[in-house]
C-alpha cells in the first residue's frame, strides 16, 4: 500500500506501516497544493492512502468513486499522544477502501490525566 503523510502527519507514524511505502507531501513537492490538487496528484501517482489531519477534507472532497482513500486523524497531533493510538491508526489504514473517509480522533488528554 502506497501511504501519503500530508501537512501535520506525525512522521513517527511512518516506522509503523511495515510493509507498505510512506511519502510525505513534503518529499513529493505537493507542501503548497490546495486539497483539491493533493487529491488529483496523489491519485495520479496511484496512492491509495491519504493520511492528514485536514478535516475540511471531508466537506472540499468528493470521494465517491475516487480511487484513494482519507483518513483523518483529529483532535491532538502531539506525538506523546498519537504514538498510545497507533494501533487504531494502522487498523484504519489498512482496513480502507477505495472512496473511503475515516477520522481517528486523538484526545488531548490520556484517560487519567
Amino acid at each position: 500500500m502506497l501511504i501519503l503523510f500530508d501537512h501535520g502527519t506525525p512522521r513517527g507514524l511512518a516506522q509503523a506501516f511495515v510493509g507498505h511505502t510512506v511519502l510525505t507531501a513534503y518529499a513529493k513537492g505537493w507542501d503548497r497544493l490546495t486539497n483539491g490538487a493533493l487529491r488529483k496528484a496523489a491519485e495520479e501517482e496511484a496512492i491509495d492512502i491519504v493520511l492528514t489531519t485536514d478535516r475540511r477534507l471531508r466537506y472540499l472532497q468528493n470521494l465517491k468513486g475516487r480511487t484513494i482513500s482519507i483518513v483523518v486523524l483529529t483532535g491532538t497531533t502531539k506525538w506523546s499522544r498519537v504514538r498510545s493510538h497507533i494501533q487504531r491508526i494502522v487498523a484504519a489504514v489498512e482496513g480502507s477502501t477505495p472512496g473511503g473517509y475515516v477520522e481517528i480522533d486523538i484526545p488531548f488528554k490520556l484517560l487519567g490525566d
